[in-house]
C-alpha cells in the first residue's frame, strides 16, 4: 500500500526552526508534485508549499521567504525546512502527493507542529 510518512514535528518557541520530512513509497512516476498542506484548530486546510516533478515550486505568500521545500528524488523525499516560526504557523502539517489525472491524491497521516510565544 503506498505510503507518505512524515517526521519531524513538535514544539519550538517562536523564532526558531525545525525540518519536516515526509517519505514517499510507491512510484514517483504516480505522482505529480509533493507538498505540504496545514490545518490549524478551527480552519480549513491550506496550502503551505509545494514542488513538481520538475523542480518548480510554490509558496503561501504567509511563508515566503521563511520556509523552503526541497526534496532528494532517489529518496523519494520531500522536506520543509521552516525558519523564523510564528505561533500562527501552529498547525498539524499533511504531506501530499497529487496522483496524475483524476486519482485524486495521497496523504500523509500529519504531524503537529506548535510554535510557543
Amino acid at each position: 500500500q503506498v505510503q507518505l510518512v512524515e517526521s519531524g514535528g513538535g514544539l519550538v518557541q517562536a523564532g526558531g526552526s525545525l525540518r519536516l520530512s515526509c517519505a514517499f513509497s510507491g512510484s514517483i512516476f504516480s505522482i505529480r508534485a509533493m507538498g505540504w498542506y496545514r490545518q490549524a484548530p478551527g480552519k480549513p486546510r491550506e496550502l503551505v508549499a509545494s514542488i513538481t516533478n520538475g523542480g518548480s515550486t510554490n509558496y503561501a505568500e504567509s511563508v515566503k521567504g521563511r520556509f523552503t521545500i526541497s526534496r532528494d528524488i532517489p529518496k523519494k523525499t520531500v522536506y520543509l525546512e521552516m525558519n523564523s516560526l510564528k505561533p500562527e504557523d501552529t498547525a498539524v502539517y499533511y504531506c501530499n502527493a497529487p496522483k496524475w489525472g483524476s486519482g485524486g491524491d495521497y496523504w500523509g497521516q500529519g504531524t503537529q507542529v506548535s510554535v510557543s510565544s
